[in-house]
């Protein structure tokens, strides 16, 4: 299951790297949340829904730049997954919790992105 699992996070980066919002749609859980804490400079916790999620990334808020891309790890329990990934873009350096479920057709979702991005200097 662990290569299906890496697929899913290789499509959710590629996905916003190149704002593909249909590839995304096929990666993301109904439920999806992005979970940040600072967001762009925000005091306190942001949660972000799937369906605004992705308008930001039609609206070119989120996304649109390529990333180096480094899984550091995947750890499986059933129908549960968490991956912790580093990416790197021109702009910023990202470390990124990604929890994703066996969804009932069988495909592994991202259900939560939990990250911190620091802009580079």
């Amino acid at each position: 299951m662990s290569n299906k699992i890496e697929q899913t996070i290789i499509n959710f980066v590629k996905g916003g790297d190149n704002s593909d919002t249909a590839l995304l749609d096929k990666v993301l859980h109904k439920d999806f949340r992005v979970t940040n804490n600072g967001f762009m400079g925000t005091p306190g916790v942001t949660i972000i829904g799937k369906e605004k999620y992705l308008q930001n990334i039609r609206d070119g808020i989120f996304g649109g730049l390529p990333r180096k891309m480094e899984i550091e790890s995947i750890e499986e329990c059933g129908t549960i997954a968490m991956v912790k990934l580093r990416l790197e873009s021109a702009e910023n350096y990202f470390v990124s919790y990604n929890s994703l479920v066996l969804d009932t057709d069988n495909e592994w979702r991202i259900v939560n992105n939990l990250a911190v991005v620091d802009a580079k200097k």
